[in-house]
């Protein structure tokens, strides 16, 4: 790998991502949660096919595929050589829903015009660049080739995901993770020193409030501020409610109930801002 392809995502991410379970998070546990709701979100506020999609940050094409699927015209980008790697694999498993492009990338230079895409997704470029300038410079970039009226779906951790995660799980009984929470809260800046697999990686948590300003002062007017998870995710018995229909379907309706409550929106692990681009470009 080139000293430039290192440049786009921290050392400790990459090695992260290349353990490779990326590509089966979101359909086990309480990924599957994360999964339906933003898949919902998606549904409900995506313009309709044959939309252009740049899914920046997308691994390795969970979204992009389901999209691919419904007709739209998806681009996928990651910094992580191997999830395109996987992308490419499993195209071969859908050859009638192809993706147009698919290439490892850097959100902060995205080839591709302006003004010339409807949709950009950032479902991890957020958090995984921990330098406030180079969230500014990715968003700048989506709004760059957003279409006027195009949208931007971004999706940050929110600050307090690990203290709600570490009472649940009991992980306050560890000092190392005391330490990694101290600074989640004091500065956002997530670091796991030791890289202990239940600790996630190289981060950067939002607080919502710095999620929107982020999304503002990229240029695009924020037209929601979504939970994704909820308060769902913390559920102790999480699989036992999902597996039964009913249960999950009562669940997924009190997440809707209060997606948007701002004083609630720090108790998702996800928040989804949505902006849209109003410049009209001379």
């Amino acid at each position: 790998m080139s000293d430039k392809s290192r440049l786009k995502l921290s050392n400790e991410a990459l090695s992260y991502y290349n353990r490779g379970e990326e590509e089966q998070r979101l359909s086990k546990d309480e990924g599957k949660l994360e999964l339906a709701r933003t898949q919902e979100l998606l549904s409900r506020f995506l313009p309709p096919p044959p939309a252009v999609i740049f899914d920046v940050g997308g691994g390795s094409g969970v979204y992009a595929f389901w999209l691919a699927q419904q007709r739209y015209e998806v681009h996928l980008i990651d910094a992580v050589p191997l999830h395109i790697q996987q992308a490419q694999n499993y195209s071969q498993l859908q050859p009638n829903y192809p993706l147009a492009s698919m290439e490892v990338g850097d959100a902060r230079q995205l080839e591709r015009p302006d003004k010339s895409v409807d949709v950009v997704l950032l479902f991890g470029p957020l958090y995984h660049l921990t330098e406030r300038s180079d969230r500014l410079t990715a968003l700048r970039e989506a709004a760059r080739i957003l279409k006027t009226g195009g949208l931007l779906f971004a999706i940050g951790i929110s600050r307090f995901a690990s203290t709600f995660s570490g009472l649940f799980q009991g992980n306050f009984d560890d000092p190392e993770f005391v330490e990694i929470v101290r600074r989640d809260l004091a500065e956002g800046q997530h670091r796991n020193p030791n890289n202990h697999p239940a600790y996630f990686t190289t981060t950067f948590f939002h607080h919502p409030e710095e999620l929107k300003t982020e999304v503002e002062e990229a240029g695009l007017y924020c037209e929601k501020m979504l939970a994704v998870e909820g308060a769902g995710w913390l559920l102790q018995n999480f699989e036992e409610n999902w597996n039964d229909p009913s249960r999950r379907e009562r669940m997924l309706e009190a997440i809707r109930w209060i997606e948007a409550e701002p004083s609630l929106l720090g108790m998702s692990a996800h928040i989804m801002a949505i902006g849209k681009q109003l410049i009209i470009n001379n």
